[in-house]
Formats: C-alpha cells, structure tokens, sequence
C-alpha cells in the first residue's frame, strides 16, 4: 500500500493511509487476530460471511433487474473552496 505525501502535508496523507486501511479490512483483521479464535468459530464466522456476501450479490441483482428499487443516492455537502459552490 503506497501514500503520496504532497507538500509535506503528513496529516493528510495519514487521513488517506486510514482509509485505505479500512476499505480493505485491515484494521478488523488486526482485531480478529489479536485472540486465538476456536476453530468452531471460525467456521460459523466464515458462514456468516459467505451468507452476507451472497445476500448482497441477489440484491445487487435484483436492483439491477429492477426487481426492487435502488436506493437513493445521499446528497453530497457543498464544501467551501470548491469549484461547483455559487460565488
């Protein structure tokens, strides 16, 4: 994994380090191995897993298909300094 710090700005490359972290499950990776995890459980957790990932593919289907409907987009705040803001 590979930050750029611009204008030695570390905070912000920092900010960007997390994320990254986050979106790839590191940090709940850290945590489920910080304590040794009993075979059994490990297999109701992986099924769990395996559930909820196919779960969210039929759904991700059924929006596609138009069974169901998707769900609407939030809207994004307007940040100051930005070139769509009204001057």
């Amino acid at each position: 994994m590979q930050v750029l710090v611009r204008d030695n700005n570390v905070d912000q490359a920092l900010r960007v380090l997390k994320k990254k972290m986050q979106r790839e499950g590191v940090f709940r990776e850290m945590k489920r191995r910080s304590a040794y995890e009993k075979p059994s459980e490990k297999r109701v957790r992986e099924k769990a897993d395996a559930i909820r990932r196919a779960r969210k593919v039929a759904r991700k289907q059924m929006q596609r298909e138009g069974l169901i409907a998707a769900p609407k987009p939030k809207p994004r705040p307007v940040r100051a300094g930005s070139a769509s803001a009204p001057r």
